[in-house]
């Protein structure tokens, strides 16, 4: 088979290796991909987010399988343009991708399906949504609606931190995706992301993960879009994970399919679970990362079945064969992320780490020139590994770490505190 990935971030590393290591992938190009794909498969360069092209570059490209890896595209109709076309493609239509698109239409849906979530209003203008905080009082989360790249989310611990916060997203510091917000209510307790597979009627869990958002150790720090996760999660335990089935997910896809939109894809559950009960924090209707790089770590090879088994309605035949195994992802960002930060960095030692079924480098953010590595972005490198055992997992994920030539790179060395 032929198939093509869309993106080109540390997700898109690790579902390109595990496609790579199913049989049934003759040829993979990724598009437009990173210097660290580049090594396992063909890069090519292409407009994402344009329907049209995507169309013809799979047409050109003989595709049997299309995998939509981030949420801009989604959110674009790139796979409604693609399934128009007659190509099998792993992602939701842009109807149902609003569950991350739209953050109120997940409140509305919520309350449609009685799944439990914050309590929550939804504004177009500053004023009504600052006499809702004087109101509501803090700490209390203030949420840009629209898609904000993972950073549209205050978590603001103040009354006056929440003021600010709907004066810049009001003020376009997140562009459109201010332009409406939504304010909840802060929600104690551990959060975790499930994640499940839908094909438009059924429904399969492929996995639990934690990731660390803050940049500092300790959990410390401004957010960013993720500096380590590690699989699965303690606390989302086999009771916990059924309740949130049962009571949050499975009634949301029969909403969505009741309204004519059935979800198609992966579905990225993030949950705040306090004395053993879950709620609803957000969906994202696309793999998260750095969790799928802990997902993929562990999955490996049927990670592609299970996803055209996504795409062709055959979920209710499928199963995950899951091996008694944790891994965790440390993540590398540039100096000064998630600020300014500088690119071009050279990085050195990459050449010389382990890339086995256990251990490998994804690459978030990278770029080649002249023979090296050099720093691309924010997050650059997510140092994954498997092991039996959680500790041993993270001692070969900051083996990875230690072994890199990168002054400019800096990382957490408490990834999986919570559960070590």
């Amino acid at each position: 088979m032929n198939i093509l990935i869309l993106g080109s971030g540390g997700r898109e590393h690790a579902l390109a290796w595990a496609v790579m290591q199913n049989p049934k992938c003759d040829k993979l190009i990724v598009a437009p991909g990173n210097a660290g794909i580049a090594r396992i498969a063909e890069c090519a360069s292409l407009d994402i987010l344009d329907g049209a092209a995507v169309v013809g570059f799979a047409e050109d490209n003989s595709i049997d399988f299309v995998i939509v890896g981030p949420e801009a595209p989604l959110a674009a109709g790139v796979a409604d343009d693609l399934r128009a076309a007659g190509f099998r493609v792993f992602g939701p239509s842009a109807a149902a991708a609003r569950l991350e698109a739209s953050k109120s239409f997940t409140k509305e849906i919520c309350d449609a399906a009685g799944a439990p979530t914050a309590a929550y209003g939804h504004f177009t203008d500053a004023a009504a949504a600052k006499a809702h905080v004087r109101a509501q009082g803090a700490p209390i989360v203030v949420k840009a609606d629209g898609l904000a790249a993972g950073k549209g989310v205050i978590v603001a611990m103040t009354e006056a931190e929440a003021l600010a916060a709907i004066d810049d997203m009001f003020g376009g510091e997140f562009g459109s995706a201010g332009a409406e917000v939504v304010i909840e209510e802060f929600m104690e307790g551990e959060e975790a992301s499930f994640f499940v597979l839908c094909d438009g009627e059924n429904v399969l869990p492929i996995g639990t993960a934690q990731d660390h958002k803050r940049i500092g150790e300790g959990d410390t720090g401004p957010n960013t879009g993720g500096m380590g996760a590690y699989s699965p999660a303690p606390v989302l335990t086999d009771a916990v994970a059924q309740m949130a089935l049962d009571q949050i997910v499975k009634p949301t896809m029969a909403e969505m399919a009741r309204r004519g939109t059935p979800y198609q894809g992966v579905l990225y559950v993030g949950l705040m679970i306090k004395d053993g009960a879950p709620r609803l924090v957000e969906y994202n209707v696309r793999f998260g990362d750095p969790e799928c790089q802990v997902l993929m770590m562990r999955l490996g090879a049927q990670a592609m079945d299970l996803m055209q088994a996504a795409a062709d309605g055959r979920l209710a035949d499928a199963q995950v064969q899951w091996a008694d195994d944790h891994a965790m992802t440390v993540v590398m960002a540039a100096k000064g992320y998630p600020g300014s930060y500088a690119k071009g960095e050279a990085i050195g030692g990459l050449d010389g780490l382990p890339e086995t079924s256990h251990e490998m480098c994804f690459h978030a953010g990278t770029s080649r020139a002249e023979g090296k590595f050099l720093s691309a972005g924010g997050r650059v490198l997510n140092l994954t590994a498997r092991g039996t055992t959680l500790a041993e997992a993270r001692d070969r994920a900051y083996a990875m770490a230690d072994a890199i030539d990168w002054p400019g790179g800096v990382f957490r060395r408490d990834i999986g505190w919570r559960a070590l």
